[in-house]
Protein backbone atom coordinates (compact mmCIF):
# COMPACT_ATOMS: atom_id res chain seq x y z
CA UNK A 1 0.00 0.00 0.00
CA UNK A 2 1.07 3.35 -1.02
CA UNK A 3 0.23 7.14 0.34
CA UNK A 4 -2.52 8.68 -1.45
CA UNK A 5 0.47 11.55 -2.53
CA UNK A 6 2.18 8.22 -3.91
CA UNK A 7 0.04 7.95 -7.20
CA UNK A 8 0.04 7.95 -11.03
CA UNK A 9 0.24 11.78 -12.64
CA UNK A 10 1.05 13.08 -9.13
CA UNK A 11 4.17 15.72 -8.92
CA UNK A 12 7.35 15.19 -6.62
CA UNK A 13 9.92 17.69 -6.19
CA UNK A 14 13.44 16.22 -4.89
CA UNK A 15 15.87 18.80 -4.04
CA UNK A 16 19.80 17.31 -4.01
CA UNK A 17 17.95 14.82 -6.89
CA UNK A 18 20.70 14.31 -8.90
CA UNK A 19 22.41 11.43 -6.95
CA UNK A 20 22.09 9.49 -3.93
CA UNK A 21 19.17 8.98 -1.98
CA UNK A 22 17.49 11.93 -3.92
CA UNK A 23 17.87 10.55 -7.64
CA UNK A 24 16.54 6.97 -6.09
CA UNK A 25 13.43 8.40 -4.54
CA UNK A 26 12.85 10.34 -7.78
CA UNK A 27 13.53 6.72 -10.05
CA UNK A 28 11.09 5.15 -7.85
CA UNK A 29 8.28 7.95 -8.20
CA UNK A 30 9.11 8.27 -11.73
CA UNK A 31 8.33 4.23 -12.33
CA UNK A 32 5.60 4.73 -10.47
CA UNK A 33 3.75 7.45 -12.71
CA UNK A 34 4.11 10.00 -11.02
CA UNK A 35 5.99 13.70 -12.93
CA UNK A 36 8.95 14.44 -11.21
CA UNK A 37 10.92 17.61 -10.90
CA UNK A 38 14.67 17.62 -9.39
CA UNK A 39 16.75 20.64 -8.18
CA UNK A 40 20.40 19.73 -7.61
CA UNK A 41 23.60 21.64 -8.63
CA UNK A 42 25.90 20.49 -11.23
CA UNK A 43 25.03 20.84 -14.50
CA UNK A 44 26.48 17.26 -15.76
CA UNK A 45 25.44 15.56 -12.82
CA UNK A 46 21.88 17.28 -13.13
CA UNK A 47 21.22 16.39 -17.24
CA UNK A 48 22.82 12.69 -17.02
CA UNK A 49 20.35 12.32 -14.29
CA UNK A 50 17.54 13.62 -16.40
CA UNK A 51 18.34 11.37 -18.76
CA UNK A 52 17.75 8.67 -16.74
CA UNK A 53 14.72 9.86 -15.14
CA UNK A 54 13.29 10.29 -19.00
CA UNK A 55 13.94 6.91 -19.45
CA UNK A 56 12.34 5.45 -16.35
CA UNK A 57 9.23 7.73 -16.33
CA UNK A 58 6.08 6.61 -17.99
CA UNK A 59 5.88 9.75 -20.21
CA UNK A 60 8.98 9.73 -20.74
CA UNK A 61 10.66 13.24 -20.85
CA UNK A 62 7.74 15.24 -20.96
CA UNK A 63 7.80 14.06 -17.08
CA UNK A 64 10.71 15.18 -15.93
CA UNK A 65 12.12 18.15 -15.15
CA UNK A 66 15.65 18.95 -14.23
CA UNK A 67 16.48 22.25 -12.18
CA UNK A 68 19.75 24.12 -11.07
CA UNK A 69 18.67 25.34 -7.48
CA UNK A 70 20.83 26.48 -5.00
CA UNK A 71 18.75 25.72 -1.78
CA UNK A 72 20.25 27.93 0.57
CA UNK A 73 18.75 31.01 -1.96
CA UNK A 74 15.00 31.67 -1.03
CA UNK A 75 14.43 33.24 -4.09
CA UNK A 76 16.09 30.90 -6.48
CA UNK A 77 13.69 28.33 -4.36
CA UNK A 78 10.33 30.23 -4.74
CA UNK A 79 11.39 30.33 -8.21
CA UNK A 80 11.72 26.68 -8.68
CA UNK A 81 8.05 26.48 -6.57
CA UNK A 82 6.87 28.39 -9.50
CA UNK A 83 8.21 26.73 -12.35
CA UNK A 84 6.66 23.60 -11.31
CA UNK A 85 3.24 25.37 -10.70
CA UNK A 86 3.46 26.69 -14.77
CA UNK A 87 4.58 22.99 -15.80
CA UNK A 88 2.94 20.72 -13.40
CA UNK A 89 0.42 22.33 -11.88
CA UNK A 90 1.83 21.99 -8.50
CA UNK A 91 3.33 19.71 -6.14
CA UNK A 92 2.00 16.63 -4.13
CA UNK A 93 4.91 15.34 -2.51
CA UNK A 94 7.78 17.71 -1.22
CA UNK A 95 11.54 16.27 -0.41
CA UNK A 96 13.63 18.46 0.95
CA UNK A 97 16.40 16.11 0.62
CA UNK A 98 19.81 18.24 -0.54
CA UNK A 99 22.64 18.10 1.84
CA UNK A 100 26.25 18.87 2.02
CA UNK A 101 28.85 17.44 4.90
CA UNK A 102 32.50 18.37 3.49
CA UNK A 103 33.42 18.65 7.36
CA UNK A 104 33.76 20.98 10.25
CA UNK A 105 35.52 22.13 13.45
CA UNK A 106 34.11 24.24 15.96
CA UNK A 107 36.47 26.96 15.40
CA UNK A 108 37.22 26.59 11.48
CA UNK A 109 36.08 29.08 8.77
CA UNK A 110 32.76 30.94 9.45
CA UNK A 111 32.03 30.45 5.84
CA UNK A 112 31.99 26.51 6.45
CA UNK A 113 29.85 26.94 8.70
CA UNK A 114 27.65 29.66 6.91
CA UNK A 115 27.50 26.97 3.35
CA UNK A 116 26.83 24.21 5.49
CA UNK A 117 23.81 25.65 7.71
CA UNK A 118 22.65 27.50 4.26
CA UNK A 119 22.33 24.20 2.72
CA UNK A 120 21.26 21.56 5.23
CA UNK A 121 18.76 23.77 7.00
CA UNK A 122 18.21 26.97 5.36
CA UNK A 123 17.24 24.81 2.14
CA UNK A 124 14.60 22.71 4.33
CA UNK A 125 12.92 25.82 5.66
CA UNK A 126 13.22 27.58 2.29
CA UNK A 127 11.36 24.71 0.27
CA UNK A 128 8.71 24.28 3.36
CA UNK A 129 8.08 27.81 2.85
CA UNK A 130 7.35 28.14 -0.72
CA UNK A 131 5.70 24.91 -1.66
CA UNK A 132 3.35 24.47 1.96
CA UNK A 133 1.19 26.95 1.18
CA UNK A 134 0.28 25.77 -2.45
CA UNK A 135 0.17 22.82 -1.71
CA UNK A 136 -2.42 23.21 1.62
CA UNK A 137 -4.36 25.32 -1.10
CA UNK A 138 -4.75 22.64 -3.28
CA UNK A 139 -7.26 20.63 -0.45
CA UNK A 140 -4.96 17.35 -2.04
CA UNK A 141 -3.18 14.25 -0.12
CA UNK A 142 0.70 15.49 0.20
CA UNK A 143 3.85 14.88 1.90
CA UNK A 144 6.66 17.22 2.70
CA UNK A 145 9.81 14.82 3.69
CA UNK A 146 12.41 16.47 5.46
CA UNK A 147 15.98 14.45 5.50
CA UNK A 148 17.46 14.51 8.66
CA UNK A 149 20.01 12.72 10.27
CA UNK A 150 20.73 10.78 13.39
CA UNK A 151 23.67 12.92 13.65
CA UNK A 152 21.12 15.59 14.47
CA UNK A 153 19.67 13.44 17.29
CA UNK A 154 22.48 12.29 19.20
CA UNK A 155 24.87 15.03 17.93
CA UNK A 156 28.16 12.94 17.79
CA UNK A 157 31.30 14.87 18.25
CA UNK A 158 33.69 15.64 15.06
CA UNK A 159 31.57 17.48 12.94
CA UNK A 160 29.54 20.46 15.04
CA UNK A 161 28.17 22.27 12.04
CA UNK A 162 26.67 19.24 10.65
CA UNK A 163 24.98 18.08 13.92
CA UNK A 164 23.99 21.57 13.98
CA UNK A 165 21.95 21.80 10.75
CA UNK A 166 20.32 18.40 11.34
CA UNK A 167 19.23 19.21 14.71
CA UNK A 168 17.54 22.75 13.56
CA UNK A 169 15.90 20.38 10.33
CA UNK A 170 14.25 17.85 13.63
CA UNK A 171 13.08 20.91 15.50
CA UNK A 172 11.78 22.34 11.97
CA UNK A 173 9.82 19.53 10.80
CA UNK A 174 8.42 18.82 14.24
CA UNK A 175 6.81 22.53 14.10
CA UNK A 176 6.14 21.39 10.81
CA UNK A 177 4.35 19.14 11.40
CA UNK A 178 2.56 20.58 14.36
CA UNK A 179 1.30 23.77 12.68
CA UNK A 180 -0.22 21.18 9.36
CA UNK A 181 -2.11 19.12 11.57
CA UNK A 182 -3.66 22.33 13.17
CA UNK A 183 -4.52 23.92 10.05
CA UNK A 184 -8.00 23.63 8.54
CA UNK A 185 -9.02 21.13 6.06
CA UNK A 186 -4.97 20.62 5.28
CA UNK A 187 -4.47 16.84 3.95
CA UNK A 188 -0.45 17.77 3.69
CA UNK A 189 1.84 16.10 6.40
CA UNK A 190 5.37 16.62 7.37
CA UNK A 191 7.95 13.74 7.85
CA UNK A 192 11.26 13.53 9.41
CA UNK A 193 12.99 10.84 7.19
CA UNK A 194 16.49 9.75 9.13
CA UNK A 195 18.44 7.48 7.53
CA UNK A 196 21.33 5.05 8.33
CA UNK A 197 24.58 4.41 6.65
CA UNK A 198 23.70 5.07 3.20
CA UNK A 199 26.40 4.14 0.70
CA UNK A 200 26.15 7.67 -1.70
CA UNK A 201 28.85 9.71 -3.05
CA UNK A 202 28.43 12.02 0.02
CA UNK A 203 29.09 9.32 2.73
CA UNK A 204 31.83 6.80 -0.06
CA UNK A 205 34.73 8.61 0.97
CA UNK A 206 36.94 7.67 -1.76
CA UNK A 207 35.85 4.31 -1.95
CA UNK A 208 34.03 2.35 -4.98
CA UNK A 209 32.37 -0.63 -3.53
CA UNK A 210 29.37 -0.38 -0.76
CA UNK A 211 30.91 -1.51 2.38
CA UNK A 212 28.77 -4.56 3.84
CA UNK A 213 26.92 -2.70 7.18
CA UNK A 214 25.69 0.24 4.53
CA UNK A 215 22.06 0.11 2.85
CA UNK A 216 21.60 1.48 -0.76
CA UNK A 217 20.29 4.19 -1.50
CA UNK A 218 17.10 2.25 -2.65
CA UNK A 219 16.96 0.11 -0.03
CA UNK A 220 16.58 3.64 2.33
CA UNK A 221 14.05 4.97 -0.12
CA UNK A 222 11.97 1.36 -0.38
CA UNK A 223 11.86 1.92 3.43
CA UNK A 224 10.84 5.66 3.62
CA UNK A 225 7.93 4.83 1.20
CA UNK A 226 7.36 1.91 3.45
CA UNK A 227 6.71 3.80 6.98
CA UNK A 228 5.01 6.95 5.26
CA UNK A 229 2.43 4.35 4.04
CA UNK A 230 2.38 3.83 7.67
CA UNK A 231 1.78 7.63 9.08
CA UNK A 232 5.18 7.36 10.93
CA UNK A 233 6.45 10.72 11.97
CA UNK A 234 10.32 9.97 12.25
CA UNK A 235 10.93 7.59 9.63
CA UNK A 236 14.12 6.16 11.57
CA UNK A 237 16.11 3.76 9.24
CA UNK A 238 18.41 0.80 10.07
CA UNK A 239 21.16 -0.69 8.17
CA UNK A 240 23.02 -3.64 7.92
CA UNK A 241 25.49 -2.82 11.09
CA UNK A 242 22.69 -0.75 13.35
CA UNK A 243 19.40 -2.40 13.85
CA UNK A 244 16.65 -0.32 15.36
CA UNK A 245 16.86 -1.15 19.26
CA UNK A 246 20.31 0.05 18.89
CA UNK A 247 19.61 3.23 17.53
CA UNK A 248 16.70 3.68 20.16
CA UNK A 249 18.93 2.98 22.96
CA UNK A 250 21.70 6.01 21.93
CA UNK A 251 18.52 8.35 21.00
CA UNK A 252 17.05 7.43 25.09
CA UNK A 253 21.14 7.70 26.40
CA UNK A 254 21.46 11.66 24.65
CA UNK A 255 18.13 12.42 25.98
CA UNK A 256 19.62 11.14 29.56
CA UNK A 257 21.94 13.68 29.47
CA UNK A 258 19.92 16.26 30.62
CA UNK A 259 17.19 14.50 32.52
CA UNK A 260 20.42 12.93 34.97
CA UNK A 261 22.15 15.78 34.66
CA UNK A 262 25.67 14.21 33.03
CA UNK A 263 28.75 16.03 31.84
CA UNK A 264 27.64 17.19 27.81
CA UNK A 265 28.01 13.97 25.64
CA UNK A 266 28.82 11.89 28.14
CA UNK A 267 28.50 8.62 25.58
CA UNK A 268 31.66 9.75 24.81
CA UNK A 269 33.22 10.46 27.93
CA UNK A 270 35.48 8.08 29.41
CA UNK A 271 33.74 8.13 33.30
CA UNK A 272 30.43 7.11 31.82
CA UNK A 273 32.33 3.91 28.96
CA UNK A 274 31.01 1.21 31.32
CA UNK A 275 27.16 2.87 32.07
CA UNK A 276 26.94 3.44 28.20
CA UNK A 277 27.80 -0.14 27.68
CA UNK A 278 25.56 -2.18 30.24
CA UNK A 279 22.75 0.38 29.15
CA UNK A 280 22.98 0.00 25.16
CA UNK A 281 23.00 -4.09 26.39
CA UNK A 282 19.48 -3.30 28.77
CA UNK A 283 21.50 -4.47 31.88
Amino acid sequence: MLHPAISPNNVAVITGGASGIGLSAAMRFAGIGMKVCIADLGGDRLAAAEKKLASAARGGAADIMAVAVDVSRIEQVSELESTVRRRFGGADILMNNAGIQPGSTMFGPLENWQRILGVNLWGVIHGSQAFAPHMIERGRPGLIINTGSKQGITTPPGDPAYNVSKSGVKAFTEALQHELRNTADCRVSAHLFIPGHVFTALTARGRTEKPAGAWTPEQTVDFMIERVATGDFYILCPDNDVPRSLDERRILWAAGDVVENRPALSRWHPDYAEAFAAFVKGT
